[in-house]
């Protein structure tokens, strides 16, 4: 059962977690990246491409935060299974829309050993786009396997399973304001 943002303490399914950043320092954060790629994009209409089902939530609120001309598309990888990561990406729904020569952000929820991103970016480069930046709400740096250059990144977290803002444990706990970690009973 879920509990309102404000409690320190939630249960999503059959694991009990904390909270570990609050909505209001998400918000300063993608604020922050927004800002950032305003800047570095602007005269330019980047097209973004929002991986789901988790970065819906953060790609919302950054895109309303852009100020600058964009287009947005979505595609759908996957890795996990519950909370554990199966070490296989699986594509689900493929890239909609034509990207040749156009100046892609692929926004994304969370980028811990980056197998998925890794597989996302071959994908796109067999499109020949002009540019590739990612963006990223959350990166695990100490979990990274793969050599990615993350342009824009809101925050760094430590090695912990986590839930709200999108993200989710079991298709649960996505519609929660803050960002909760797993604690381990």
């Amino acid at each position: 059962m879920l509990r309102p943002s404000n409690t320190d303490t939630i249960r999503v399914g059959d694991k009990k977690f904390a909270i570990s950043v609050p909505a209001s320092r998400i918000q300063k954060e993608v604020e922050r990246v927004a800002a950032e790629i305003s800047r570095d994009y602007s005269g330019r209409e980047p097209l973004f491409l929002v991986v789901l089902n988790g970065a819906f939530v953060f790609a919302a609120d950054l895109l309303r935060a852009v100020t600058l001309e964009s287009q947005v598309s979505f595609v759908k990888l996957s890795s996990y299974n519950g909370a554990d990561s199966e070490g296989k990406v699986r594509q689900l729904i493929g890239l909609g829309e034509d990207v040749r020569g156009r100046e892609l952000i692929v926004v994304e929820d969370i980028v811990d050993t980056g197998l998925t991103m890794t597989r996302l970016l071959e994908t796109l480069k067999a499109h020949e786009p002009a540019s590739v930046d990612i963006c990223t709400l959350l990166l695990k740096p100490g979990k990274l396997q793969t050599d990615l250059k993350i342009r824009y990144r809101a925050m760094e977290i430590p090695d912990d399973f986590v839930v709200g803002y999108g993200l989710d444990y079991d298709g649960r706990g996505r519609n929660l304001r803050d960002i909760y970690s797993i604690i381990n009973e």
